[in-house]
């Protein structure tokens, strides 16, 4: 008979003694460390759902502070809002204020024109007109008043 056949010579199963390129030691030591496999869901889900009374305790005390915090800012900026108001309203006051000087400065002005007016020049009608602003003038500073007054006494001739 002829040669005899070897099929193959590599083992099936791994022996401490085997040439084997997959066993040297290169293999054994890899430069790259194994990291701790991550938690999976149900670990994660199981963890979260085993919160103790403690935990729910942290929970609501830090819910309840920040409402407190939540609280406290919105007084701070109802207050902010208050002063704000508050010198709106004083600086409309101090301009209604000038407004009113202003407009009793004009009238002034105009009272003491209409005083002024030199009306011996002029013909009688126009003389009669002055002379009745001249009493409107009086009347109003006389009663203080801003419209016709129902006291004629000021147009009677005698006066």
């Amino acid at each position: 008979m002829g040669p005899t056949v070897v099929l193959n010579e590599t083992p099936l199963y791994e022996t401490p003694a085997s040439d084997s390129p997959m066993d040297s030691s290169m293999s054994q030591v890899s430069p790259i460390e194994k990291e701790p496999r991550p938690i999976g869901r149900k670990a994660v889900k199981a963890k979260r759902g085993s919160n103790s009374p403690k935990n729910a305790s942290k929970f609501l005390e830090e819910i309840s502070r920040m409402q407190a915090m939540r609280i406290e800012m919105d007084m701070k900026q109802q207050e902010h809002d208050r002063a704000i108001e508050v010198e709106y309203a004083k600086e409309r006051e101090y301009v209604s204020q000038e407004r009113e000087y202003v407009r009793q400065e004009k009238i002034e002005k105009k009272d003491r024109e209409t005083m002024a007016v030199d009306t011996s020049h002029m013909s009688p009608e126009t003389k009669q007109f002055w002379k009745l602003e001249r009493m409107d003038v009086m009347r109003q500073r006389l009663f203080h008043d801003d419209g016709p007054s129902n006291t004629n006494w000021l147009n009677d001739q005698n006066h």
